[in-house]
């Protein structure tokens, strides 16, 4: 029997495109969001300060919430003034 990834299915509540938003303001941003959404819902953050998924999900343990998945890189075309590659994060309140 294959073991199915419940979070694969979930559709996150929230998404903030933090691309162009430096460290710390990128978390300000997410916690901000995080603090109006109800317990168990995904926020999604698209990140492209190099050490935002590092931070990021450091920040968000720190605080209680959960770091389902980093995926560094994407199909995202980089916005105007980003800081590089876009990674993706995926909490959970």
């Amino acid at each position: 029997m294959s073991k199915i990834d419940k979070n694969a299915t979930r559709e996150p509540a929230r998404r903030l495109d933090l691309r162009g938003v430096a460290c710390p303001l990128n978390w300000a941003r997410a916690k901000a969001a995080l603090a109006l959404m109800t317990s168990g819902e995904l926020l999604e953050l698209l990140v492209d300060d190099p050490r935002a998924p590092l931070d990021i999900p450091r920040a968000a343990e720190a605080e209680g919430h959960a770091v389902l998945s980093v995926k560094a890189g994407g199909p995202e075309t980089p916005s105007p003034g980003s800081a590089g590659e876009t990674s993706t994060i995926l909490l959970e309140k």
